[in-house]
């Protein structure tokens, strides 16, 4: 087993064309896991394996490779960076110690930077920064520098400077040792530093020493060096850098160009130098499953073996979990329990993951990242632990779809096939759905945007071999209260001889538009006066109850909602009563004060040339998009609106014709916004 302090696990996560799998390739390469370096253009990387990747140069799952650096072992994971994909990025945030943030140096931080550096804040994930694409025309270190501190809080620590700028980009400077550091372009990749030309060293030290004057307000010992004239060795300014990382105060910039295989290596140093191993992590909250108190799990291998799969790739005959071990050893054959359905795993194989192929261990400790072969019942975010000691790890939350179509079998002997096709599909993905449309009979799929559905519909077909017909995309709609209310209600009712009793008093709110969908929480004045499984059942009846839907069916969100009051029978109360008084408490509050339709709203941004900007704002006009900002890049301009999912349908093709090719766009959801009322009568009848 790899000791602790030498262990790596990270994430590599940006906008889509940042550079990631180029950058990925790159690692592997000068890791020496890989004979060649794999190019998107040829199809020949390693981390988009899936035919569909290669097809379209994007990243579309994540997937992980474990490597050595210097001593250290490196579990990376390639993440997507199209905004369908945000279910990858999530899984992977939840169980890494450190991220490498890519940017590109033309285009800056765009959208969906922006979403995965707020993405790994929420997760409190030490990054590194890599401006990539310095060869690119138009490219811009101190631009995309200025950009990260503007976005983020003035947290960048530029280390390197680059040498030349767009295809006269040559090297770096590396201001902490003050050399000139080259990029072999041979196939072994060699490194060179060299001392600084003399017309350099003037202004490279100014820059150093705005290094040492930033590290002085977080180190005594830089700051009395540094006030008593003394020179800093680099390494004392590299274990601050590395403390100040790992508490998220600063966020080390590095530049280079992937393709160009310039700044890979010392990409890799920086991993190791920076960002914190495990043991830095130390301890993490669970809860013990019985009690439901919370402890301290450390990261030991003379403790019971405690992990989270963050993955899942599903098989009809047996699923490959990728799993983050947090605490204990584990070793095959070993027997362990799902915390969630108490259902016991056997662990046939430990495997260590390198893209779609593995290799068999015969034990691992804590903080690793392996795979093992697991049943059918296990999902994302589920904890295995040993039997002796039930742990609860904190899980991962995913987003809810926003947009459904139907499918059904070309040919009707296929409509079982399907089924468990879909089934299989939607073990492997949290953020996509299915369910029976009630009144069509027809299935429904549900995800994150039509490159989402279409992908997985075309993995059906390719990969399962099930020929499906879907039919067009639909917006999935929300519901929300048009006011506040506090409801009583009784349930009273009588099966054969057993009459059943609860009362419940139910409180709800609208709040503003966030990132939670709705709060639920118990309000009970004095909760030990209850038994604890009624409150829980109210509390879950509730949670589920604001899901199953308003007056037309969609679920309700942007509610807080309290169980203020539990009424109880010591005879004639069970949980399913209470679950009966929760839900009548739902249905009266609906009738009562009314429920109005949100419509899913998404941030577009869009990269078009300055001479097409009028073509695509005529575009957006009738479409109800909001312009936030219209700023310039060179010779293109960005433009940052919300424009409602529903009028975006298609908008993938019209913007090349509106752009003559040259346009690009992101888009992520941002909430919701009530629909418009000519549009909720001309669905509903009525405003």
């Amino acid at each position: 087993m790899q000791e602790l302090e030498a262990i790596r696990n990270i994430s590599i996560i940006a906008h889509i064309d940042a550079g990631k799998t180029s950058t990925t390739e790159g690692m592997l390469f000068y890791t020496g896991m890989t004979h060649r370096f794999g190019n998107i253009d040829d199809g020949t990387t390693v981390m988009d394996y899936l035919p569909e990747e290669r097809e379209r140069g994007i990243t579309i799952i994540s997937a992980a490779a474990s490597l050595e650096w210097k001593d250290h072992l490196v579990h990376l994971i390639d993440t997507p960076g199209h905004i369908d994909f945000t279910a990858e990025v999530e899984r992977s945030l939840r169980v890494i110690d450190g991220a490498v943030v890519i940017f590109s140096g033309v285009e800056g931080v765009e959208a969906q930077s922006e979403k995965v550096w707020r993405q790994a804040d929420k997760y409190r994930v030490p990054k590194i920064a890599f401006i990539n694409k310095l060869d690119r025309i138009g490219a811009c270190f101190q631009r995309v520098l200025d950009e990260i501190n503007a976005k983020f809080g003035d947290c960048a620590l530029p280390l390197h400077e680059p040498l030349g700028v767009e295809d006269q980009f040559a090297g770096v400077v590396d201001l902490l040792s003050l050399e000139l550091v080259r990029f072999g372009v041979n196939d072994q990749g060699e490194v060179s530093r060299e001392p600084l030309p003399p017309d350099l060293v003037p202004e490279m030290r100014r820059r150093r020493d705005a290094i040492v004057e930033r590290l002085a307000d977080a180190s005594d010992e830089v700051a009395t060096a540094y006030l008593d004239g003394r020179d800093l060795p680099a390494e004392l300014l590299r274990k601050v850098i590395r403390t100040e990382t790992i508490k998220q105060r600063l966020v080390p910039v590095l530049a280079g160009s992937a393709k160009k295989r310039m700044g890979i290596q010392t990409l890799l140093d920086a991993v190791i130098d920076f960002l914190p191993s495990p043991a830095d992590v130390g301890s993490i909250q669970a809860q013990t499953v019985k009690s439901d108190e919370t402890v301290e799990l450390k990261p030991d291998s003379t403790l019971p073996f405690a992990g989270l799969v963050f993955k899942v790739v599903a098989d009809p005959s047996a699923d490959l979990l990728y799993l983050r071990t947090y605490a204990g050893t584990l070793r095959p054959n070993s027997t362990l329990c799902n915390s969630r359905t108490h259902e016991k795993v056997k662990v046939k194989q430990i495997l260590r993951l390198f893209a779609k192929n593995t290799t068999p261990l015969e034990k691992v400790g804590p903080g690793d990242i392996v795979g093992i072969i697991g049943p059918k019942e296990t999902g994302t975010g589920d904890t295995l632990c040993e039997p002796r000691r039930l742990l609860a790890l904190e899980p991962i939350t995913f987003p809810d779809p926003v947009i459904s179509m139907a499918v059904e079998p070309r040919y009707s002997r296929d409509k079982d096939r399907l089924d468990e096709v879909l089934e299989l599909l939607c073990r492997e993905d949290p953020t996509l759905s299915r369910s029976l449309d009630e009144e069509t009979g027809q299935r429904i799929i549900s995800g994150m945007g039509e490159l989402h559905l279409e992908i997985k519909l075309n993995r059906a077909q390719e990969d399962f071999h099930v020929e499906v017909r879907a039919g067009e995309p639909r917006v999935a709609y929300r519901e929300t209260l048009k006011a506040a209310t506090v409801q009583k209600a009784t349930f009273v009712k009588t099966l054969g001889e057993v009459e059943l009793f609860a009362g419940v008093e139910l409180g709800f709110r609208p709040v503003p538009r966030g990132d939670q969908a709705f709060a639920v929480e118990s309000r009970l004045h004095d909760k030990s006066a209850y038994p604890k499984e009624f409150v829980n059942a109210a509390v879950r009846a509730l949670t589920e109850g604001l899901r199953t839907g308003g007056n037309h069916g969609y679920p309700l969100i942007y509610l807080a909602a309290e169980l203020r009051d539990l009424t109880i029978h010591p005879e004639k109360t069970t949980e399913p009563a209470v679950v009966g008084a929760v839900l009548m408490g739902i249905d009266q509050a609906i009738r009562e004060v009314g429920t109005t339709v949100l419509e899913p709203l998404m941030h577009l941004e869009i990269l078009t040339p300055d001479d097409t900007v009028g073509e695509v704002s005529v575009y957006l006009q009738p479409r109800r998009a909001v312009i936030h900002e219209m700023a310039s890049m060179g010779t293109v301009k960005r433009i940052s609106c919300e424009v409602p999912l529903a009028e975006m349908f298609g908008f993938g093709k019209a913007l090349p014709k509106l752009s003559g090719g040259r346009g690009s766009f992101s888009m992520e959801p941002c909430g919701y916004q009530e629909l418009p009322s000519a549009v909720a009568t001309r669905m509903f009848g009525t405003a």
